[in-house]
């Protein structure tokens, strides 16, 4: 029964990780492209909503989870906390024990994009929490060995020019469908306009080769006078 039990619950927690994953890839896909999709679902639980998210500056996002540890440190004058939730992102553990507080606040001044990115965006997309995702594996390397990053301005507008890149290429496509439907429509009708056609003409035919048929059995003149004398005599 134990076993049983500890095997349901087994099963029940991947659902719950698959469910989780479709509804953050749904409701928040840059933040979860970012941060992960459990990181990302604790700080909008943690705000409230996505919304509430968006509003936040990122030195909150930065202490989300540790309102407590801040409040205490506050109170006794002694070290505010460096991260709340955000500690248990890769990114965090990947660094060394001097640049971990640098690195969370950069990490969440890049969730608070992608959050509002998220919230405000019409289409959604993950194309910019790749992009901010790799400006945070840039920072990591550069903390690491001092190569410049990229600067955000320039990565920014390079995923919008893709991004208006994909939409010209699918608008294009879109147009060709159209184009080829119509194409086909018009194919079905001047296909349909020669049968018929093809009908009449055919038909026409037919009349014309019996008209001429009854013409040729038809009696010609002189062919009543000679029935005439023969009867006369």
């Amino acid at each position: 029964m134990f076993l049983e039990r500890v095997a349901r619950l087994s099963e029940y927690r991947g659902e719950l990780h698959v469910y989780l994953r479709e509804k953050m890839n749904t409701v928040a896909p840059n933040l979860s492209e970012l941060i992960g999709e459990i990181v990302g679902a604790r700080l909008i639980a943690q705000a409230g909503s996505l919304t509430n998210l968006s509003k936040c500056p990122a030195s909150t996002v930065q202490i989300l989870g540790a309102e407590k540890a801040l409040f205490r440190a506050l109170k006794t004058r002694g070290k505010t906390p460096k991260y709340g939730l955000l500690y248990h992102s890769s990114f965090i553990g990947r660094a060394t024990q001097k640049n971990k507080g640098r690195i969370s606040r950069y990490l969440a001044n890049k969730c608070a994009h992608a959050s509002r990115i998220d919230c405000f965006m019409e289409e959604p997309t993950n194309a910019f929490g790749k992009a901010l995702h790799s400006q945070v594996e840039e920072r990591l390397h550069f903390y690491q060995t001092g190569a410049t990053p990229k600067k955000n301005i320039e990565v920014m507008r390079s995923v919008i020019s893709e991004l208006n890149r994909a939409a010209s290429s699918k608008d294009e496509g879109e147009e060709r469908v159209k184009k080829s439907k119509k194409k086909k429509k018009k194919d079905k009708k001047s296909s349909k306009t020669n049968k018929l056609k093809r009908k009449l003409e055919d038909t026409e035919d037919d009349t014309a080769i019996k008209s001429k048929k009854k013409l040729k059995t038809l009696p010609t003149p002189e062919k009543v006078s000679k029935k005439k004398k023969d009867k006369k005599s």
